[in-house]
């Protein structure tokens, strides 16, 4: 009669170093995610006209705005400088997430189907 449950062949010590290898790997993206958040990405429009600092948390930190691209009969360029600003900085920091995760775990978040929600 055969057994139930395990594995055959040695399987268990493999399955054991595959959990540890995945808890390990946990314990690095949880260690990277923080540090990920604690930092801060800055991007520029403009010319420098507008500055804006985002954090890793995703939250915008500060906007500056140089005194002559304040102009009250143009709003609308301010705006967009802002916008364009913004999104460069967010832009960056994806790109600093996604790199320090896909060193974490060689690629696999898209084998896996999906990313990381960071």
């Amino acid at each position: 009669m055969a057994k139930r449950g395990g594995f055959p062949g040695g399987m268990p010590g493999n399955m054991n170093n595959l959990m540890k290898q995945a808890q390990r790997m946990q314990r690095q993206m949880e260690e990277t995610t923080k540090a990920l958040e604690e930092k801060e990405y800055t991007a520029a429009a403009g010319g420098g006209a507008v500055t804006v600092t985002v954090s890793g948390r995703k939250e915008v930190v500060s906007i500056k705005l140089s005194e002559e691209v304040v102009d009250p009969d143009d709003i609308e360029m301010l705006q967009d400088l802002i916008v364009a600003a913004t999104n460069e900085a967010f832009r960056q920091m994806e790109a600093d997430s996604t790199e320090a995760m896909s060193k974490l775990t060689g690629g696999l978040g898209g084998a896996l189907g999906g990313g990381f929600p960071f």
